[in-house]
């Protein structure tokens, strides 16, 4: 009976960084936890949307991700809930991701926590950032094509 325990849930999701960033490449990266975290992350007390990925070492860390304490947790819950957090990469992929990261405009943006076989997993995207008409351009885009899904839902009603 030992299959893959896979049930990728998302847990939190930045839902701004679509609308702040052209999202062009994503990585899966592994979070080092302390204590209960987990337990906070599984019950879907986490918080990405300040939060913010940097390089330093050959290490890749992220900063002010929230993690809420867990309510019966013990001693070996952390004390602060947005300490500096060190995400687990392949070497080689923190080496491409600071070399595209280096270029004018881009940055790494975590997109959304979940779990995978057990393990708690952050996606991180690199992120080219929108000027303010490029967010105004995706939002006219996005009621045009609210606009005619309603007209097509009104026309096969009075179809029937």
């Amino acid at each position: 009976m030992g299959g893959k325990k896979s049930d990728g849930k998302v847990l939190a999701q930045n839902k701004k960084a679509s609308h702040d960033y052209f999202i062009e490449d994503t990585y899966e990266a592994g979070m080092v936890l302390t204590g209960t975290e987990i337990k906070s992350i599984r019950n879907g007390k986490a918080n990405i949307g300040d939060a913010f990925a940097t390089i330093r070492n050959g290490e890749i860390n992220i900063h002010n991700m929230h993690i809420s304490p867990f309510e019966q947790g013990n001693r070996s819950n952390p004390t602060d809930p947005t300490r500096t957090r060190k995400l687990l990469m392949h070497k080689e992929q923190i080496h491409k991701l600071l070399g595209q990261s280096k270029q004018d405009g881009f940055s790494i943006v975590p997109l959304k926590i979940y779990i995978r076989n057990g393990y708690a997993k952050l996606l991180l995207g690199l992120g080219r950032g929108k000027k303010q008409y490029d967010k105004r351009e995706t939002a006219a885009k996005r009621d045009a094509q609210r606009d005619i899904q309603r007209a097509l839902r009104e026309k096969q009603k009075i179809a029937r």
